[in-house]
């Protein structure tokens, strides 16, 4: 145990919870939400799918099944069964799965951010009027074209917000990853809570971490929301 004053503590500690910051939580948070969105536009695609074939029925089944699972447990719990437990699932003895902590991290909120944005993706793609599919379909527009060409950028549109803000939250929730020892700001700061004996000032500080960089965040949603939404602002006026 080390005592010492305020403004000592805060020199000493700040500049590894920023290198933890730029090293695993940024870092962490962007490759997560980009595959996690992959996964959300994919399992949107299938659950409004038309199609009555017996295959598309069964993957629309697994994908219900997915959103449920994750959307219906805690994300800690989550990371804690990707990396503790699925290493003791075993074949003659020798582990089926053998994940490092970053590797199980960003399954997990891959995984976990997927299920929940999925649902966002598809009551964006939802809200979009039925009589736009008609028209492209009229014009001769395969299911493809019509959701690539008008249905997906509209529905980017309506979805920046919540999407906007799961990401925010993604940045939070990987606080979590220190459960399974990834070196995040969050594990830095618990560092230095232990060994300065100031759980007070070092939390804060890590909360004060947190709220700019969701500050920032929120900063570029607004923008975003802005220049997205410029034609439709135009369109009204005109």
């Amino acid at each position: 145990m080390i005592a010492l004053d305020t403004w000592t503590i805060i020199t000493k500690s700040l500049p590894p919870m920023l290198e933890a910051m730029l090293k695993y939580t940024i870092p962490l948070t962007l490759i997560s939400f980009a595959i996690g969105l992959l996964i959300a536009v994919l399992a949107a695609l299938v659950r409004i799918s038309e199609s009555q074939q017996p295959f598309m029925k069964l993957l629309k089944g697994i994908v219900w099944f997915y959103v449920w699972i994750f959307r219906g447990t805690p994300l800690l719990v989550q990371l804690f069964i990707v990396f503790f437990g699925l290493p003791m699932l075993k074949v003659s003895g020798h582990p089926i799965f053998e994940l490092n902590a970053w590797t199980a991290g960003i399954i997990t909120f891959s995984l976990n951010t997927g299920a929940y944005a999925s649902e966002t993706v598809r009551g964006a793609i939802s809200s979009i009027p039925r009589p736009q599919w008609e028209a492209a379909y009229a014009l001769g527009m395969t299911r493809g074209m019509v959701l690539r060409r008008i249905i997906l950028p509209q529905a980017a549109r309506v979805s920046l917000p919540p999407l906007s803000n799961s990401f925010i939250s993604l940045v939070k929730d990987t606080s979590l990853a220190s459960g399974i020892t990834i070196i995040e700001m969050f594990q830095v700061s618990q560092q230095f809570a232990a060994l300065y004996y100031n759980p007070l000032l070092s939390y804060s500080l890590v909360a004060f971490l947190y709220l700019m960089l969701s500050s920032i965040l929120n900063i570029l949603q607004i923008y975003l929301e802005k220049w997205t939404s410029r034609y439709v602002q135009a369109s009204q006026e005109f």
